[in-house]
């Protein structure tokens, strides 16, 4: 890569925050400067320390708002300023991913290159965290020089004198020199360029891998001007509350109402700002005492900082540098929104729902409608600056929108990355409810036979495949999972619909967000191509050969199989040796009852053009199938709820296919076995029926009134296998 400035410029600010944590005892986490080769990009290293057993413990006591704006003042009131430069967070530049990607950030119009700090080390440091191999790279524009050769690079003060000494180091002679260099703010095609100018060089050096331009607000618009300009480079565009909806917010307002002001009142500008700042924060404390008292004291620290971090920082806004910024964002709107057109790189749309600043929500819905290569995700109760929330972190983001790839096609295999502890959490999380409510029984088979409480029966070796029975809507796909993992450490990989992965923008189907928290526990668009590289990979594969057909079943057709009849998965997985596990799983009748179900929709017309829109949508699987089950018609059955029972699972004992490839090769013999392990699910349906009515706590009423006496945290029993 391209040297894009000299970065061994040591600034006061990270001199400064170096010196706080070596000399701090108990110190809250700081952003401190190391200096670090890096195979890409020699630049400074600017990192979070956090707590080692979550990677989201960046703070004590919710600190994030004040540790930024804190650090965000020191470098806006530093007599340090300084070019459009790179820097590099301490854990990232040493991903150990084979051609992990590079990933430049380009942030809002303050400047700092701070606002992706909290996800630093999520993204940089694969061993620790396992899950990423990218490389961080920051892009910072508080002032810029006016120089002829790009091998000079300085340290220029902020202030309002036209010219400065500063002290300027010469890359190729590496002697110090001072001189006079003229101030002057840069401009945006000056950002376009330097932007331009690396992603080319990182192009050329890595051809075939992608490039991540993560912008927030101002860098967002500056990403789309790049990617409309370089249609020929692979870029993979993450827009954050994107500022191209400038023209639309109340800043664009602000802009003449600062031009026409009198130079006079320039000097008492920081005045008047700090006097809104008091009767600003006097406000929100009345509002926020309407609150919890552990919610109160919590945003009251956070108000608390970031006002008294205001102070500092109008000292340095006057209104020369108010205007500058606001028509920077004039102009990155102008620029984008015209080339939008010419935008072919895949974008990931990330909004705010509560953005004060700009109108996010809708902006997101615009650019989604006119990216041809886009997905949005939308963050009800976020403000403007999305990745300082704790509750967002990117590389679960780029997991569970599978935007995370290291070559130009997405291999959903190979380019997977495991969920992280924090993932896995999340996940469990959003599926909570599921578990509360039908309280899931889990047996499992060993070698000798016996049926036994819990996953012991599970191998911990893979290749295994799971073949089972699919429950209405699926309701048992999330238990099975999560409880699999949590109990087990072992990470089930779902053979999916297509429909989770890619829907038609204008089409009706349920958007692939509902699916995400799927997508991070690595389900993977159901294939061949797929399962074979599953099975090569050593993996534990769910497949359920009933598909939609079962997923979608009609009234009296609960617990029936409706499997192909010839033997798809048995051959593959005998090559490579694969022990498979048929699997029952019963409870959906205690949860609802089917009343409207195909049949019934099907004799309305509207609802029947609504499953003829839906199934037209969608690719189709198994067109070459007769029978039942290839009717795979996308429909919403309603369901009538009841009060919840309890979801019971048994895993059969493992079937070996280790040493009988050619043996399965016939195909008689293929599908004798595949005869046996529809047997052996049918089986576990029928133990699972019978045994659920010796179960005192089937009901949640009873499990209730156990919890109420024992407590929540202890196990429900069940039945004796």
């Amino acid at each position: 890569m391209a040297i894009i400035g000299n970065v061994s410029c040591f600034s006061h600010f990270i001199q400064h925050l170096h010196q706080q944590t070596i000399t701090t005892t108990t110190p809250p986490p700081r952003f401190v400067y190391r200096s670090k080769a890096t195979s890409r990009l020699p630049c400074t290293s600017l990192t979070t320390h956090s707590a080692p057993d979550s990677h989201l413990q960046i703070s004590h006591s919710n600190n994030n708002v004040r540790l930024y704006l804190e650090h965000s003042k020191y470098l806006m009131t530093s007599k340090d300023g300084g070019p459009p430069r790179w820097f590099t967070p301490l854990e990232s530049g040493t991903s150990r991913l084979p051609n992990s990607p590079l990933l430049l950030y380009l942030p809002g119009i303050d400047g700092s290159g701070l606002g992706l700090s909290l996800n630093h080390s999520r993204l940089g440091d694969i061993l620790v965290t396992v899950v990423t191999g990218l490389l961080v790279v920051h892009i910072t524009y508080l002032k810029t020089v006016n120089m002829q050769s790009t091998t000079w690079f300085g340290k220029i003060p902020v202030s309002s004198s036209l010219y400065s000494v500063v002290n300027v180091q010469k890359s190729t002679k590496e002697k110090h020199l001072f001189c006079l260099i003229p101030m002057n703010r840069c401009y945006l095609s000056e950002l376009v360029k330097l932007v331009e100018r690396t992603v080319k060089s990182e192009k050329h050096q890595s051809p075939d891998t992608p490039i991540y331009l993560v912008g927030q607000s101002f860098g967002a618009c500056l990403a789309l001007v790049v990617a409309a300009r370089n249609p020929e480079i692979d870029l993979i565009l993450v827009l954050a509350n994107s500022a191209t909806s400038f023209n639309d917010s109340q800043l664009r307002l602000l802009l003449p109402l600062l031009e026409a002001m009198p130079k006079e009142l320039d000097v008492g500008f920081s005045y008047i700002m700090n006097l809104m700042t008091v009767a600003s924060m006097t406000v929100a404390e009345s509002m926020i005492r309407q609150t919890s008292r552990e919610t109160y004291i919590r945003l009251y620290e956070d108000l608390m900082a970031m006002f008294f971090n205001l102070f500092g920082v109008t000292e340095v806004f006057s209104v020369e540098t108010l205007i500058w910024k606001l028509r920077l964002l004039d102009s990155a709107c102008s620029h984008a929104n015209p080339r939008l057109h010419a935008v072919k790189s895949q974008t990931l749309i990330l909004s705010s729902g509560n953005d004060l600043l700009l109108p996010s929500r809708h902006e997101g819905e615009r650019l989604y409608h006119l990216l041809t290569k886009s997905e949005i995700r939308t963050f009800d109760d976020s403000g403007h600056m999305l990745f300082m929330d704790e509750g967002h972190d990117l590389v679960n983001i780029l997991k569970a929108t599978r935007f995370y790839r290291r070559k130009r096609e997405l291999d959903y295999v190979l380019d997977y990355l495991p969920p992280s502890p924090y993932d896995f959490k999340k996940a469990r999380e959003s599926h909570r409810y599921v578990e509360a409510a039908f309280s899931p029984v889990l047996l499992s088979t060993l070698e000798n036979g016996k049926i036994v409480k819990g996953l012991s029966g599970i191998p911990s070796e893979g290749p295994v495949l799971f073949v089972g029975y699919h429950m209405l809507l699926g309701l048992e796909l999330s238990p099975l999972v999560l409880r699999i993992f949590s109990e087990r450490g072992i990470l089930v990989r779902g053979m999916a619909h297509p429909i989770m992965f890619k829907k038609f923008k204008k089409g009706s189907l349920l958007d692939t967000s509902h699916f995400d928290t799927y997508k991070t526990m690595g389900a993977v668009p159901v294939s061949p191509t797929n399962l074979f590289k599953l099975f090569k990979l050593k993996s534990h594969i769910l497949l359920y050969p009933g598909g939609a057909r079962e997923a979608l079943h009609r009234k009296g057709e609960e617990y029936k199989l409706f499997w192909p009849e010839q033997s798809e998965f048995v051959r593959m997985a005998a090559r490579f040796g694969a022990k498979i596990i048929p699997f029952g799983v019963v409870g959906e009748d205690d949860s609802g009852e089917l009343i409207m179900d195909y049949e019934d929709q099907m004799k309305i017309p509207c609802l029947r053009r609504l499953i003829q829109d839906l199934s037209n949508q969608v690719i189709k699987l198994r067109s070459n199938v007769e029978g039942e089950v290839a009717n795979q018609d996308l429909h919403i059955p309603l369901i009538l709820p009841k009060i919840p029972g309890r979801f019971y699972y048994l895993f059969g004992k493992p079937i070996e296919t280790l040493g009988r490839q050619q043996e399965l090769r016939n195909k008689d013999n293929a599908d004798e076995l595949y005869l046996e392990l529809k047997a052996e699910v049918e089986s576990c349906l029928s133990y699972l029926k019978e045994k659920r009515k010796t179960d005192p706590y089937r009901s949640i009423l009873s499990r209730l009134a156990y919890q109420l006496s024992h407590g929540t945290e202890k196990e429900i029993p069940t039945f004796e296998p």
